[in-house]
């Protein structure tokens, strides 16, 4: 979509990690240090690729083999640096209308819920492009990556 749309999009990705899932709120809160530290993105890709080894000695496995500084990210996690910023966004998207479990894009506003094939995306990308409905916003908050970065500049300071 990015090589498509080029700097007329963002893309905005938002922390809730389900309660039923014993490693998610750890995994998210590495996953915004390894943000803190330039590699949000590499590092996400690791937990996806290992989802099933996400205890702490795997995601510090996974901060150490990105060249992450391993005494910051062992901080963060012992100290929970990026909790807050994690219940920020699941207040956020509670409040967007979304339903968890499956996942959730927005759109200028406009709900795409579940996998949804590129055609949906476009069609929605060029209405939204050719001009939002009155009163239509994106959900407030997040981590928008601008185009042409490899990955997401930081959530706004809560």
């Amino acid at each position: 979509m990015l090589e498509q749309y080029g700097d007329r999009i963002k893309i905005v990705f938002r922390m809730y990690p389900l309660p039923f899932h014993d490693h998610a709120q750890l995994a998210a809160e590495a996953a915004l240090e390894a943000h803190a530290q330039g590699k949000f993105w590499e590092y996400h890709d690791k937990l996806f690729e290992n989802q099933r080894a996400l205890e702490r000695a795997d995601l510090e496995r996974y901060a150490q083999e990105l060249g992450l500084n391993m005494t910051r990210f062992r901080a963060a996690l012992d100290n929970h640096t990026h909790a807050a910023e994690i219940e920020a966004d699941k207040r956020a998207s509670e409040s967007s209308g979304a339903r968890h479990g499956t996942p959730a894009f927005f759109i200028n506003g406009h709900l795409l819920q579940g996998a949804q094939p590129v055609e949906q995306f476009k069609a929605a990308i060029d209405a939204a492009l050719a001009g939002p409905p009155a009163g239509a916003r994106p959900p407030a908050g997040g981590a928008p990556r601008p185009a042409g970065a490899p990955r997401p500049a930081a959530p706004p300071t809560h």
